[in-house]
């Protein structure tokens, strides 16, 4: 039997032992998982090496067979092999053994959740005891301060009357004092009973929870040993093998299957040349040459005449004579000559059937004076629009938007000496711009007035940075021009009106305007507002109010948090196709602490555990919390709502070290989890968009509209800080605009400002952005616009947290969502 540790030491002035201990019974289940998820790992090691041992032995198998070392390559080809076997034979136990461990890990959730519902009268128990201290705490110092007073009156020869009346509330002090002392001590006695059984209950189940665990890691050491056992074996038999490979084994091997026989050659006599025989076939004729395919007619024989030797050993073909017969040359396959006895090239036969039908065809008789010949096809190149060229396709803007990307946090993101105003301000980079390469006219990294965009067409997405790697670099406007030219009057037309993929109430018509805008720069409207972009890529993290003084909290306090919630809206809009239009939405929570509050965790060996609800996560489609600091039952059914909470022994040891490195900060902001919010598509967007061009040699027209969408919203309010940026090129001279753009003749970009766009606006949120630009170098490129704008007050996604448990409080609830990459295309 085991000592009853859990019974004997998690009391404590506070009672905040049942919370440390539930808390610790589910990261057992933590545990499990991470223990899961480490034999998985190692089967994928295993498998890994496997397949690679295979394919060495298959390589080994491949290597040259010539030679005398040539046997040993299947002695190395059958032990790779084997050892290749072991590894799999690893992965399939340790497999097997993930199933083991998955099915405890589903049993161990619910007896998790029977416990919570057996140990629910005892957290009962608990805060009813921690209420009723801290109540009896107030109706003590009340009782004495009531006490005391009339003793002073008396002392003092107050009036009977005074004396009389501090006596009357004296006594309900003692009254109210006793009560909530016989209160506690039912409390108490309560509060021991249940907390005896429930100790001892939470030892129970770490002490199955730690067999079970140590059973499983026996089976896992097990399986490996076995594995090196094998793998032991299989080198053992590798090494006999060699040892049995001779050098003269394979000496004789070679001999044996590469030998090209025992005979020596025999000796050859004088043999006296017999001039009868050789005189009698001797028939004089004229010679016929016959021409080697592809030689020259310049490589003639000048011999012409033949010994009857030569004649007889042709007739004979090559063996001694009268062993064959005559050879009929009348009705043999013998090429056709010319008069010069070349050969003539038959008409019906291509050149392949030659080669294969003649005895020289062999690469060694060809002629390495003739070239050879080679048949070369070129298809010609499809023509391509250079318009089109450089412009991405849906796949690749795909590339861009979709594949912005959560990345899990591995330690806490903090920010110190920031006050809890600092924490209500967005970390937003000074423009869009981005050095990193891009594509479709630097469609990534759009910078007011930064260069023009380009025709790059590199199908490249670049990776995206971390969620909380800021953009260095701050846009400064550039100067003011010394003189402003004048440009004529002018309408702006020629922009056929197309529907729209959303109806604004009102239609806008084509409006006159009076003198044109002038092409100057922004006087005192730098590039977008270094206080309202943001980037998909760093996504901001807000804050909170100040609360009580960070250097005044004490321990018996509600400790004061605050809760930061903000989210990035990226889209791109194609067309008036409200189909091809690409959402993606993401977000951060973020907590402030004060300073104090350190103090507080730093004198309690045992602080309540932090402990909070995510509520309404249902449109949330992926959550990554801080996982060096948070917690979570992984066993929670509620789709609407998962349960965090804190490591408390990580935030301190976290915060601590914070202060240590910047003692004079007054708050800290640690992010928390990340989030992935489900869309559904242009629906999902705070506002639609649908831009038009149209490109002459001497003008370009554009219209932009736009409209507010509230649906998008849990609760609609009004998009502040509101800018549209369109690069245009082929050398603009004038511009004319509605309403009114900065234009940038350095860096060919126009720029519209716009007042707060909600359903309080004109025409609802809807209106047209119109341009007409006069060029002296056209025609232009339509171009990729973007957009930003921000909103206060609410998230896109309805996201909300809760503070559960005592000893914390939350001090204010900041939200807010901002555009990341917000663009149209025609």
């Amino acid at each position: 039997m085991i000592t009853p540790y859990f019974l004997e030491n998690f009391w404590g002035e506070k009672n905040n032992g049942f919370d440390v201990l539930y808390h610790n019974m589910k990261h057992g289940q933590i545990s499990s998982k991470e223990l899961t998820d480490f034999i998985r790992e190692r089967a994928t090691i295993e498998e890994v090496y496997a397949r690679s041992m295979t394919k060495l032995a298959k390589s080994a198998g491949n290597f040259s067979q010539l030679g005398t070392f040539a046997p040993v390559w299947d002695v190395f080809k059958m032990s790779t092999e084997k050892l290749a076997s072991c590894h799999l034979e690893l992965v399939r136990k340790l497999q097997e053994l993930i199933k083991d461990v998955q099915k405890y890990v589903d049993d161990q959730a619910k007896v998790h959740k029977k416990t919570k519902e057996e140990v629910a009268s005892t957290n009962g128990a608990v805060q009813t005891i921690q209420t009723t201290g801290v109540a009896l705490q107030k109706s003590k110092e009340n009782y004495n301060a009531k006490t005391v007073d009339q003793e002073r009156l008396r002392k003092e020869g107050a009036t009977q009357r005074e004396v009389d009346k501090a006596g009357v509330k004296a006594k309900k002090a003692t009254e109210a004092y006793k009560g909530l002392v016989e209160k506690y001590a039912t409390a108490k006695s309560e509060f021991e009973q249940k907390m005896a059984e429930t100790a001892q209950k939470f030892q129970n189940i770490e002490e199955s929870h730690i067999v079970h665990m140590k059973d499983i890691i026996q089976s896992y050491a097990q399986s490996v040993d076995e594995t090196h056992v094998q793998i032991g074996e299989v080198h053992t038999e590798f090494l006999g093998n060699m040892e049995n490979t001779s050098v003269e084994g394979l000496i004789q091997k070679l001999s044996e299957s590469k030998g090209t026989g025992k005979e020596r050659p025999g000796p050859i006599e004088f043999e006296e040349c017999n001039t009868a025989i050789a005189t009698e076939g001797a028939k004089p004729r004229k010679r016929k040459t016959y021409a080697f395919p592809g030689r020259r007619k310049d490589n003639k024989d000048t011999d012409s005449t033949e010994s009857t030797e030569v004649e007889a050993a042709n007739n004979a073909n090559g063996a001694p004579p009268g062993y064959y017969g005559t050879i009929d040359f009348q009705n043999a396959n013998v090429p056709t000559v010319d008069e010069d006895g070349f050969c003539i090239r038959p008409e019906d036969r291509n050149e392949n059937d030659a080669k294969e039908n003649s005895f020289y065809s062999s690469s060694d008789s060809e002629d390495e004076d003739e070239p050879r010949k080679f048949r070369v096809e070129i298809k010609p190149v499809a023509p391509n629009n250079g318009t089109h060229q450089s412009r991405a396709t849906i796949d690749e803007l795909k590339a861009s938007i979709g594949n912005i990307s959560l990345s899990p946090p591995t330690t806490g993101q903090m920010r110190r000496n920031q006050s809890s105003d600092e924490l209500g301000k967005t970390r937003i980079p000074a423009s869009f711009n981005d050095s990193r390469p891009a594509f479709n006219n630097d469609l990534l990294s759009l910078d007011p007035f930064g260069p023009t965009l380009g025709g790059s067409s590199s199908s490249t997405v670049p990776a995206l940075a971390r969620p909380n790697t800021p953009l260095a670099g701050a846009l400064v406007p550039p100067p003011r021009p010394s003189s402003r030219p004048k440009l004529p009057t002018g309408k702006l037309t020629g922009i056929t009106e197309i529907v729209r993929p959303f109806s604004p109430p009102k239609t806008l018509s084509n409006a006159s305007l009076p003198l044109a805008a002038p092409l100057a720069r922004a006087e005192s409207s730098s590039s977008l507002s270094s206080t309202a972009s943001l980037s998909a890529s760093n996504t901001p993290t807000v804050g909170t109010s100040r609360g009580p003084s960070p250097v005044t909290l004490a321990s018996q306090d509600a400790l004061p948090i605050a809760v930061a919630f903000t989210e990035s809206v990226n889209a791109y809009f194609k067309g008036a196709d409200p189909t091809k239009c690409i959402v993606k939405i993401t977000g951060d929570m973020t907590l402030s602490f004060p300073m104090g509050i350190i103090k507080v965790f730093t004198s309690n060996p045992s602080p309540a555990v932090l402990t909070f609800k995510l509520k309404s996560t249902s449109k949330l489609e992926q959550i990554l919390p801080n996982q060096t600091l948070l917690f979570s039952d992984p066993s929670q059914s509620d789709t609407n709502t998962k349960d965090f909470w804190f490591n408390m022994q990580a935030l301190t040891s976290y915060l601590r070290k914070a202060s240590e490195q910047n003692p004079a900060a007054s708050y800290y902001n640690v992010d928390i989890l990340k989030y992935q919010v489900s869309s559904n598509g242009i629906q999902s967007t705070p506002l639609n968009l649908a831009v038009y061009w149209k490109c002459t040699p001497t003008t370009t027209d554009l219209r932009l509209d736009y409209r507010y969408n509230p649906e998008s919203m849990l609760c609609p309010g009004p998009l502040s800080n509101v800018q549209v940026l369109v690069p245009v090129d082929g050398e603009v001279i004038n511009m004319q605009s509605l309403p009114n753009a900065v234009w940038n003749s350095e860096l060919n970009k126009s720029l519209w400002k716009l007042s707060d766009i909600s359903e309080k606006s004109d025409n609802e949120g809807s209106g047209s952005l119109r341009a007409k630009f006069e060029l002296s170098d056209g025609p232009s490129t339509p171009t990729t616009l973007a957009v930003q704008f921000m909103s206060e007050g609410s998230t896109l996604s309805g996201v909300d947290m809760e503070l559960l448990g005592a000893g914390y409080r939350l001090s204010l609830n900041k939200k807010r969502f901002a555009t990341g990459r917000y663009m149209a295309d025609c």
